[in-house]
């Protein structure tokens, strides 16, 4: 079928369009916007918004900077998916107003509330049938608007999460997916339907939520007005939606049990498919329904989410290496990283910067640098050692994974983000002890391919991804193994300190 599927991959840190070509399966371009990064604003403390006006505008200058160069494939888009930023809650009024900025998904202030909810509803209720607790998830951050913004709260309309909300500007039409309600812990995994026990407990009417479609699925095809203002013709369907993670996942071609992806982006993640409502008692790893779920053949994604990883990397770029010349390149920051010694000579880097954290029972303790010695330590240690610690901090959350019965052989990654830097890819390989494998692909990429499934262009998903193949493949260094465990010991004893 001749033509183009376009996605879109719409995270707190910029907006990516990407394009596919149909028949070749061929990534042919893909832009993104900003040049930098998105704002995020911080009204108070652990706050975290973003207005999805934002977002819109970001959509429609990366599609403007497809059409510089590739004008005609843009022109021939038939179908479009959505890859978004999970978590997040976007509340309208019933003429379609947004009523107030984005609460995203690294806010912290809903923790409260979603601690008492499981507590309330009954820790056995929640982790049996929402497979999590309600902690800092969308249901929790409605919770917040309803008690500390009364006047806002009395004219919602529809709750919706963010790809939802993108999706109805698009086409006018309010739709969710199970996939959707489950990241926002409303989703009843035993009745499979909305968790009806979650809304009346917070006081929600049924009725706020959208209408239910698959993940897969036409859920409508994009307006005059829509097409006008992006830039794409009108009447293409737009065919797909998920959370960034379970998107990731499908743009690695993650779908089945037993298979693994990663990313490292602003937030580090490892999603592992699983066909069993799989939880941890302690909700320090999270399982939200997969995009291919489908009874009888349900398939479930346990997350594990790191929030500071490549916000700590660039973090610490920025305040130890740029200066009043420039920003210097990341390729120079892995060199001078590599440079130092396995356990970067005693420094330690806990990366916990960005928000409360799942995998410490949503604790909020901030980031650190321990170990500094004024005589040995210079800015190459700390720059190993925000590597090491992210790493050593997925590890961490990995094993959560393995006692709740998860094998972890083989990981997929896209060679982006921190991926691209060969000492995180090996210390990740290694401390983990999974083989990882690269392949040249991205969250847009998959929301294309994801279009062109709900669209009916490609017939199944091994349709959608024939001909992918692994760019690289990292095993673990066996040689560097004991030095990895020892500093993967020293950075948990560390941690222990905070009594997580």
């Amino acid at each position: 079928m001749a033509g183009h599927l376009l996605g879109f991959d719409v995270g707190s840190s910029s907006v990516k369009a990407g394009l596919v070509e149909i028949d070749s399966g061929a990534i042919v371009a893909s832009a993104s916007s900003p040049d930098t990064e998105l704002t995020i604003d911080a009204p108070q403390a652990g706050w975290a918004e973003q207005h999805p006006d934002l977002w819109w505008e970001h959509m429609r200058r990366a599609v403007g900077l497809l059409r510089e160069h590739h004008a005609a494939a843009v022109d021939s888009i038939v179908a479009l998916g959505i890859s978004y930023q999970m978590h997040g809650l976007v509340i309208i009024d019933k003429s379609g107003t947004v009523l107030r900025p984005s609460i995203i998904w690294c806010d912290s202030r809903a923790v409260p509330y979603g601690d008492r909810a499981f507590s309330e509803i009954g820790e056995e209720r929640c982790l049996g049938r929402l497979l999590n607790s309600p902690g800092n998830f969308t249901a929790a951050k409605l919770a917040w608007v309803k008690e500390n913004e009364p006047e806002i709260y009395s004219r919602v309309w529809k709750m919706m999460l963010p790809g939802d909300y993108l999706a109805y500007r698009m086409t006018g039409e309010l739709i969710t997916t199970p996939s959707g309600l489950s990241e926002g812990v409303l989703w009843d995994s035993e009745d499979e339907a909305p968790a009806g026990f979650v809304l009346d407990h917070f006081g929600f009417d049924h009725d706020i939520l959208p209408a239910l479609a698959p993940s897969f699925a036409v859920h409508g095809r994009v307006s005059g007005s829509a097409a006008s203002e992006l830039g794409i013709p009108a009447g293409v369907a737009v065919s797909y939606r998920s959370g960034d993670q379970p998107n990731n996942a499908l743009s690695l071609n993650v779908l089945d049990p037993g298979e693994m992806a990663a990313t490292a982006g602003t937030s580090g993640v490892v999603y592992a498919v699983v066909d069993r409502p799989a939880y941890d008692p302690r909700s320090r790893v999270n399982t939200f329904v997969h995009v291919n779920h489908s009874p009888p053949d349900r398939r479930y994604g346990v997350l594990l989410c790191l929030n500071g990883t490549g916000i700590c990397n660039r973090w610490l770029k920025q305040n130890t290496i740029d200066g009043p010349q420039g920003a210097v390149g990341y390729d120079q920051i892995n060199e001078m990283a590599s440079a130092v010694p396995i356990g970067s000579d005693g420094v330690v880097v806990l990366p916990f910067g960005n928000g409360a954290e799942r995998t410490l029972e949503n604790n909020d303790i901030g980031a650190s640098i321990h170990g500094l010695n004024f005589n040995v330590h210079s800015r190459a240690h700390v720059l190993r050692a925000g590597q090491e610690g992210i790493v050593f901090a997925l590890a961490y959350g990995v094993q959560i994974m393995r006692e709740m019965g998860l094998e972890v052989r083989t990981v997929k990654a896209g060679r982006t983000n921190m991926f691209q830097s060969e000492l995180f890819r090996t210390a990740f390989a290694t401390t983990t002890g999974a083989t990882v494998e690269l392949y040249d692909t991205d969250g847009s990429a998959g929301a294309a391919r994801g279009a062109g499934i709900g669209a009916g262009v490609y017939a199944t998903p091994a349709e959608a991804f024939g001909g992918m193949t692994a760019l690289q493949t990292i095993d673990p260094d066996l040689k560097a193994r004991d030095r990895y465990n020892a500093a993967l010991e020293r950075w948990k004893t560390v941690l222990d300190q905070y009594g997580t």
